[in-house]
């Protein structure tokens, strides 16, 4: 990539100057707030002043320039870091804006909240999330350079950038930090560089109770340029910004490995009584101890939030420099929309998350009567949108044969040095190997997302949605449009026994705001929920798939009703049901055949299919009404895990037949069999639903 950094670093008092307000700043901000972390902005103030006015290309009067580095604050808990630079380049923020940290209604939450404050990148504050993230933008910018500009120059495509980010001991110790550090090395992103502020504190004071393994060997392990800045070496705390710059630099010219700069600080610096303590990492200093500081800064302990006006005319001269960098780009950007109309047509409606005209035209039906594994229908799906959605890419934790997650014939995404002969490829490819981490997937998808447009998915097991459950919360919690195709989605998976039947997750992943939790019942069902979950640009959905194969039935095959979340499937034979039946995924089979018993003996039956609970209740009051009628108080729900949040359906009459208790190894149907859930037992509990309204009301004896 090019590089638009100076060979010598210019450094003025002005500059000295305005790095010791950024520590002023984060000191009074938290002393007004009663509460936050002022400790890691002091000590990164010059790490943090130096990256935005010096070597980060952005432009604060369009924060949503495409040509943009983008930064991340992996050490989320040290929002004043990304706060105050966002203040002095001129995003916006104001001095209020820093006085009302982590005050209600404010701009500067205690940590930094995606689509809340202009100039952040992602949500952070669980640790290691951010890096994930950071990983995940880089290979979205090299997947996004494949499909608009392949063919230009290294260094040369508007669409080259880099992703910066900062990450903290927390995010290092993290177990997530291991599985997105190893794929970024893997994939030799050469376009992600991440400061590693080695401080050696966290809240238990010095880290060396708990780590104590040499960091930058472990990433050189992974096969990443590593750069040591240590401002501890000469015995004494020096500050050398020129050698940090120096490491700036370098990580630029790196474009084969992502670079890892591990810069030693003291925390809290320079803080006489509580620098390099864990007192400052996450608490107020004090009033005394912010009035000797600012002494040793030679600032007024008397003025709080001060700012001179000659610093901050300073700092904001990145706004010059940030539209100066934007107009040169434009050049480079105008003549490739000049000369790629094709490619410019998709990079528009990518942009706009916009869907092609007659895109759903290619999305597969299937044939009624058919049995098919729900898993199986949306790899079908997939095959069929490839050629038409190629914003669409993804892939498994390991189980792409399992989740049917491969588009067929499309490369993977790879350094062609790691393609195999299973998995060719090249590092403009489509399909994503995650390798067996899960959690690392959840935070890389993340970060794809919040890219430039391209829609990611990432397959596993539905069990280990637990070991991705911090970035779907994250995913629902920023809106971001990611898919999980979570398959194995109950006991009906069998033999492999309850570690890997889930139980307890379905009602678990509902109970997160934000995200569709769809369960198909079939087939057909499963490509509608593909073309809803695609409509979609505001939230995470998770598909729930079959290891085993279902009937298809009629009248799923109508996505707009499948889209409202639930609809009625069967109708009771005289149109005026006595007891209603709800079924999800595969249990939709068990409401099917409850149904026909109960007609059979007399008992009028409607079957509702509830794909996806929160699409339903999305609907007016009108539509659930026609479909779960008040009158109606004899229901039941089936589901194959816990009942939990089926009660709201069923109301004080209903039943739920469902499974509160952890499966066993054995082939599903004696599962199914053994545990109760049968079409029989969901008849049996439709009568005692009845009985419950004073239906049933028995037969004479004769006597």
């Amino acid at each position: 990539m090019s590089s638009e950094l100076v060979p010598n670093l210019e450094w003025s008092d002005l500059d000295r100057r305005a790095v010791d307000v950024v520590r002023a700043l984060a000191m009074d901000a938290v002393e007004k707030s009663g509460s936050g972390h002022p400790g890691t902005a002091m000590s990164l103030a010059p790490a943090a002043y130096l990256l935005f006015q010096r070597v980060l290309r952005h432009d604060p009067s369009d924060a949503a320039w495409t040509g943009r580095d983008r930064f991340v604050l992996s050490a989320g808990h040290s929002s004043l870091t990304l706060y105050i630079q966002l203040y002095l380049s001129g995003y916006g923020l104001t001095l209020d804006d820093l006085k009302s940290l982590r005050q209600w209604g404010s701009l500067t939450p205690g940590h930094p909240e995606h689509g809340h404050t202009l100039g952040v990148e992602t949500t952070t504050g669980p640790l290691g999330q951010g890096l994930g993230n950071a990983v995940g933008m880089a290979m979205a910018a090299r997947r996004e350079r494949g499909l608009f500009d392949p063919d230009t120059e290294a260094g040369a495509s508007p669409f080259d950038h880099r992703i910066w980010a900062i990450a903290s001991d927390g995010d290092i110790e993290e177990g997530i930090s291991h599985e997105v550090s190893s794929i970024a090395g893997h994939q030799k992103l050469g376009n992600l560089n991440v400061i590693y502020d080695a401080n050696h504190i966290s809240i238990e004071d010095d880290t060396n109770i708990a780590l104590s393994e040499d960091v930058a060997a472990r990433y050189e392990a992974y096969g990443w340029h590593v750069i040591k800045v240590d401002w501890t070496a000469t015995g004494d705390y020096v500050e050398n910004v020129e050698e940090l710059y120096a490491a700036y630099r370098a990580a630029v010219e790196e474009t084969e490995r992502p670079t890892l700069i591990r810069l030693r600080t003291i925390i809290g610096w320079p803080a006489p009584n509580k620098q390099n303590t864990g007192k400052i990492h996450g608490s107020a200093l004090g009033a005394a101890e912010v009035a000797a500081t600012k002494e040793v800064l030679g600032l007024d302990p008397a003025k709080d939030f001060e700012v001179p006006d000659d610093v901050l005319a300073h700092t904001r001269q990145v706004l010059e420099r940030g539209r100066e960098l934007h107009a040169e780009w434009n050049k480079g950007y105008e003549s490739w929309r000049a000369a790629n109309p094709e490619r410019v047509a998709l990079f528009d409606r990518m942009s706009a998350r916009k869907l092609p005209a007659g895109w759903d035209e290619a999305l597969p039906t299937f044939e009624t009567g058919k049995s098919v594994a729900t898993r199986k229908a949306s790899g079908e799906v997939l095959n069929a949108l490839a050629p038409v959605l190629p914003e669409l890419w993804g892939g498994s934790a390991d189980l792409a044969e399992s989740n049917n997650t491969t588009m067929e014939g499309e490369p993977s995404f790879i350094p062609e040095e790691h393609q195999t002969k299973a998995f060719p490829g090249n590092r403009y490819g489509r399909t994503l190997h995650f390798g067996i981490r899960e959690h690392g997937m959840g935070s890389i998808l993340n970060g794809i997302a919040l890219h430039d447009g391209t829609r990611p998915y990432g397959g596993t097991f539905l069990v280990f949605s637990d070991y991705m459950r911090p970035a779907v919360r994250l995913a629902a919690l920023m809106g971001l449009p990611v898919t999980y195709v979570w398959t194995h989605d109950s006991i009906g998976l069998g033999e492999d026994g309850p570690t890997h039947q889930p139980v307890e997750h379905l009602w678990a992943l509902r109970a997160i705001p934000g995200l569709d939790v769809v369960r198909p019942a079939d087939a057909n069902e499963t490509s509608a929920a593909w073309k809803t979950v695609l409509e979609h640009t505001d939230r995470p959905a998770a598909l729930a798939l079959t290891r085993q194969n279902l009937p298809v039935y009629e009248g799923t095959a109508d996505f707009d009703k499948v889209a409202k979340g639930g609809y009625v499937l069967q109708e009771a034979s005289n149109g005026q049901p006595a007891v209603i039946l709800i079924g999800t995924g595969s249990e939709v089979e068990l409401a099917v055949g409850a149904r026909k018993l109960l007609e059979e003996q007399g008992i009028p039956a409607r079957v509702v299919s509830m794909p996806c609970v929160e699409w339903f209740q999305e609907q007016d009051d009108a539509y659930k009404q026609a479909v779960l009628p008040p009158a109606v108080r004899a229901r039941v729900a089936v589901e194959a895990g816990i009942a939990l949040g089926w009660r709201q359906f069923v109301g004080e009459d209903g039943e739920v037949v469902s499974l509160e208790h952890f499966g066993a190894s054995a082939p599903y149907k004696t599962l199914y069999e053994q545990f109760g859930l049968t079409a029989e037992r969901v008849a049996a509990a439709a009568k005692g639903s009845l009985a419950k309204t004073g239906a049933d009301k028995g037969q004479t004896t004769g006597n």
